[in-house]
């Protein structure tokens, strides 16, 4: 049975800041083919669909489409407040290697 994606209450209490769930957003987690280890991931505020697995927390929520779901199996959804910026990271135990940028990887 493959574990899904863990989100941190880090990353509920950010989306909670800027005010997501109260404009009926989502953090949308998709993995893409593309960047420089050839998958990426795709982080941004979006609806809900009908097929995405919905983590919910807070009153948030984070979704992950059926397609990005496998590559994100066992994966912790953090939001990191670092000097090179503040951010969503995935730390994911799928991933063989990854890039400096943090949001391209390989398995």
């Amino acid at each position: 049975m493959q574990l899904p994606p863990q989100v941190t209450e880090r990353a509920f209490a950010r989306l909670s800041e800027i005010g997501a769930g109260e404009q009926g957003k989502a953090l949308r987690v998709a993995v893409e083919g593309g960047g420089c280890s050839g998958f990426q991931y795709d982080i941004k505020l979006d609806n809900p669909a009908g097929d995405d697995l919905v983590l919910e927390a807070q009153g948030e929520k984070v979704v992950v489409d059926p397609v990005s779901l496998p590559f994100l199996t066992g994966a912790v959804i953090d939001f990191a407040d670092e000097l090179i910026g503040a951010r969503f990271v995935i730390e994911n135990p799928n991933a063989t290697s990854s890039c400096g940028c943090g949001t391209s990887f390989s398995i």
